[in-house]
C-alpha cells in the first residue's frame, strides 16, 4: 500500500485497502480463488469485479465509502466484457465477494478488531 497521506481522503486509502485486502484473501492458501492463478484477461476481470465488489461490502460494515476512482474507467471495461460473456459472473462475484469479505472481518474480529 502506498502511504496514507498520498490518498485524497481517509476513505480512499481504507477502500483500496479493503479492494487489495480481498485479492489478498482469494490465495490459494486462504480462500483458493482460481480467478487469482489465472493469466487470462477475463479472469483478472473477474478477479477485479470481486475486489471492488468486496471492497465495498467491507465499506458498507465498516464505516468507509468506497468512491469512484480513474482507474474504474479503465476497469469497467472489462467488467463489462465479463458480464456480457457469462450471465452469471454478477452472481457469482458477489458470492466470492462477499466470501472474501466474510473471511477478512472474521479475521478482524479475531485479531481485536
Amino acid at each position: 500500500m502506498p502511504p496514507f497521506k498520498v490518498f485524497h481522503s481517509a476513505d480512499d486509502y481504507y477502500a483500496t485497502l479493503a479492494h487489495e485486502a480481498v485479492h489478498l484473501a482469494g490465495h490459494e492458501s486462504r480462500l483458493n480463488r482460481k480467478t487469482l492463478i489465472s493469466t487470462s484477461r477475463a479472469d483478472y476481470a473477474r478477479d477485479e469485479l470481486v475486489a471492488e465488489l468486496g471492497a465495498c461490502f467491507i465499506g458498507a460494515i465498516v464505516g468507509f465509502k468506497v468512491e469512484e476512482r480513474e482507474d474504474h474507467a479503465a476497469y469497467l471495461e472489462h467488467w463489462l466484457t465479463a458480464l456480457r460473456n457469462d450471465k452469471r459472473a454478477i452472481f457469482e462475484a458477489a458470492r466470492e465477494a462477499q466470501n472474501a469479505a466474510d473471511y477478512l472481518l472474521a479475521m478482524m474480529l479475531d485479531q481485536g478488531g
